[in-house]
This record gives C-alpha cells, structure tokens and sequence, in this order.
C-alpha cells in the first residue's frame, strides 16, 4: 500500500469517526434546544498548528473558542470555534430566542456556548474512543473570545502539549426552518505519544 493510499484511508477513517460523532451531537442538541438540529462533516484535515490561525480566518477575526482538555488514554486539547457572529446566532438557537441583531455575549450566552462546546467535544471524543477502544474523557469547557489568533494562541500552548498535528473538523449546524447554516469547526490536538496511536488506529489496512 503506497503512502497516498494509506493517507486516503486515514482520512476516511478520521471522517467516519467525525460523522458519527456529529450525529450524537445533533441529537443533544436536538434535545436542548427542542428543535430538529443537523450537524455536518464537510471536510476533515490534517494540518500543523501553524496553520491554525490562517486556517480559522475563514471563520471571522473575531472567535469564540471552547477549549476542553481531553484525559485518559489519550491526552491533549479539543477546540470548537466559532466565528462572532455565528456565535451570536448559535445563542439565540440555543435560548430559543428570535434571530435578532447582534448583541453582547454576555454571561447567559457564554455559559450556553460552553454548554454547547461541552455537548459537541464530548460526542466527538466518544466516537473516537468507541473507536479506538480507548477511555478518552473531556475536562470541564473554558470559554476565550478575541481575535482569532490571539483567542487560539492564549487557549493552547503548542510548546507544552507538542501539537505540531492538529485534527480539524468543518462543522455545520442547519436547525429546522434555518436557510443559513452556522459554521465552526472542531480541533483535536492530541499530545505526541496520542498522535502516533490515534495513526496506527486508523491504519483500516
């Protein structure tokens, strides 16, 4: 098997695990917000931490990111992001609010942020876990808004959990009625020891 061909089915793998971790996610969040969510997996990468920032600019210079630490078997960070005003946006469908004009985050939205963080980092690292026969649990969510490569730098220090790798999940909420999906996206940035394992897993050779 060439190298491509191994890389092709780390990726189907890796977006096989996303999916799955998407739907359980759609279902809790279904349930909080008492309306028919869909979460979709447009694409999955690999990429190096130093292409975080650029990568994310796609998503607004402002962001809203809810860092979790991932512990177990495996160790390192989650990430989900969110541009600022499809934060604002994911509140209001959150608190069962009408879509309104843009508006502070205040401490009502930031715990529903997190809430929401905590909801779709969990489904994700279940899935993987399920996968790998692993127990990977999730730390209680923190919540940094700012620009967007100041709020990723201040949330993860590369140089301590040498995430050099990073797992980025497009993420697309499209609630029931809603003709604008809202975007994000999900980052696993496992320590170097969980790099290689989560590899070797999704060798499906």
């Amino acid at each position: 098997m060439t190298d491509e061909e191994l890389e092709s089915l780390r990726r189907d793998g890796l977006r096989e695990v996303a999916t799955i971790g998407a739907g359980h996610a759609a279902t809790a969040m279904s349930q909080l917000t008492n309306r028919r969510i869909m979460i979709s997996v447009p694409q999955v990468r690999r990429i190096a931490y130093a292409e975080v920032p650029g990568m994310l600019s796609g998503l607004g210079g402002h962001v809203a990111v809810v860092s979790m630490r991932m512990l177990g078997d495996l160790t390192g960070r989650a990430l989900l992001v969110f541009g600022e005003h499809d934060a604002v946006r994911l509140c209001d469908l959150i608190l069962r609010r009408d879509p309104g004009a843009m508006r502070a985050l205040g401490e009502l939205e930031q715990s529903g942020l997190k809430e929401v963080g905590n909801i779709v980092c969990s489904a994700y690292l279940t899935a993987l876990s399920n996968f790998m026969g692993m127990m990977l649990l999730p730390s209680v969510p923190a919540l940094t808004m700012g620009l967007t490569e100041a709020a990723v730098s201040a949330t993860v220090d590369p140089a301590e959990d040498g995430a050099d790798l990073v797992f980025c999940v497009d993420t697309a909420f499209r609630a029931d009625g809603a003709e604008v999906p809202l975007t994000g996206a999900f980052l696993l940035m496992p320590d170097q020891a969980s790099i290689r394992a989560i590899l070797e897993a999704i060798r499906l050779d």
